[in-house]
């Protein structure tokens, strides 16, 4: 290890990969604005967050959560340019005010730790 390392560490941090909490958190905050599928969850991320990644399993583990708990729902649409249809996922209408609270928890954790 050199100084110079060090330095290039904090110019280019590695990525932190999300877990399922804040996944959750995470995905709430972007069905709020738009119904959304999985790809484009991981890859707006990539875009918005950018030390923050989301892998797969994860995603689609908090996904599946919020199906379960009746906080989301799935449905199929034909995409532009795209042979198959994509899974889209939605906000319930009677769970806004929770997501909005979660969402909320997801940017004051993301306002809590940007790099300068």
């Amino acid at each position: 290890m050199t100084f110079e390392d060090i330095y290039r560490f904090f110019q280019d941090p590695p990525p932190i990969y999300l877990n399922r909490e804040l996944a959750v958190c995470y995905v709430l905050s972007v069905f709020l604005g738009e119904d959304s599928y999985g790809t484009e969850l991981i890859k707006r991320l990539e875009q918005e967050y950018r030390i923050y990644r989301l892998s797969d399993t994860v995603l689609y583990s908090a996904l599946k959560f919020l199906e379960r708990e009746g906080t989301i729902s799935g449905y199929w649409k034909k995409v532009d340019g795209r042979g198959r249809p994509r899974r889209m996922y939605q906000v319930l209408p009677e769970c806004r005010p929770l997501a909005k609270e979660l969402a909320q928890l997801w940017y004051d954790y993301t306002n809590s730790r940007k790099i300068v």
